[in-house]
């Protein structure tokens, strides 16, 4: 198919243009109307934020070189996935591919909250002491390598249609980056608008000092499932001026702000907290 030849030749420059044109929409919005102020240098923290984008790119690459899309073409291929053996209409799949999608991105989000040992290489995202663009692409390159993995087994068993998967990539790409923005929406505006898509307020909460603001609405495109699997919070108790962003663990600008810290985090320290089957907050609680 033309559409297929299409996306294959030209998937990296896609997803390369959407990545630019919206994180250059949100750095302008936060600098027009922030929500918080930020405390930690902000040409330090997006040098090496971005700087980790520019390793995990690289080493993504390097090692997949189709990425996604490659595994769906390749599923296509050998007739793998629910929608290839049932050989669905596309006005059916493709929409239905980009949710399920989204769902176990969210289920893989709780996981890696959830089990120790990935939580530590999570901390890396949440260790980020202000909460911007940047975060939302700031994560450690085992995380990425392992995401990339789950997202081929879903792949494999769900057997989406190419530009199916890339709608799901550029999406996830875009509201990262507005879900983390430090921009500010009108209260009435953001309440109607979360019923449909994450908000930077809802997500903000995700990213809170507090164990039990922490393990909530880990969405970060469709808000949906955290409301139907009890995980959402509508706002952090202290309000979102007054919450603590980050790690109780990790303050020092030597590990949340450069990149040799980040990469390290994996592998520092004990777990002591901030998974699920430890929370210390229970609703109603003084």
């Amino acid at each position: 198919m033309a559409i297929d030849e299409f996306i294959m030749t030209h998937e990296m420059a896609i997803r390369l243009g959407f990545f630019a044109g919206v994180f250059a929409v949100m750095a302008l919005w936060e600098l027009v109307a922030p929500r918080r102020p930020l405390h930690s240098s902000k040409p330090v923290r997006w040098a090496n934020n971005l700087g980790l984008v520019f390793v995990n790119s690289f080493v993504l690459r390097l090692l997949f070189p189709t990425a996604a899309v490659g595994m769906a073409l390749f599923a296509r291929e050998q007739g793998w996935g629910v929608f290839n053996y049932l050989q669905a209409p596309s006005w059916l799949a493709v929409p239905a591919s980009v949710v399920i999608l989204d769902f176990f991105v969210w289920l893989q989000h709780v996981m890696v909250h959830a089990v120790p040992l990935l939580w530590r290489l999570h901390r890396v995202h949440h260790a980020d002491l202000d909460y911007d663009v940047t975060t939302g692409a700031r994560f450690h390159t085992l995380e990425i390598l392992l995401s990339m993995l789950i997202k081929f087994a879903v792949i494999a068993l769900l057997g989406p249609p190419l530009v199916a998967v890339v709608i799901f990539e550029v999406l996830l790409n875009a509201t990262a980056m507005f879900t983390h923005g430090n921009v500010r929406l009108p209260q009435g505006f953001d309440r109607w608008l979360r019923l449909i898509v994450v908000t930077p307020d809802m997500h903000r909460v995700h990213h809170s000092i507090e164990d039990d603001e922490t393990n909530s609405n880990f969405g970060f495109n469709l808000p949906w499932w955290d409301r139907l699997f009890g995980t959402y919070r509508d706002q952090p108790r202290a309000g979102h001026e007054g919450m603590t962003i980050g790690i109780r663990s990790f303050r020092a600008d030597r590990w949340c702000s450069w990149l040799p810290g980040m990469l390290a985090i994996p592998f520092v320290g004990r777990i002591q907290g901030y998974t699920i089957n430890r929370r210390q907050w229970e609703e109603g609680d003084e």
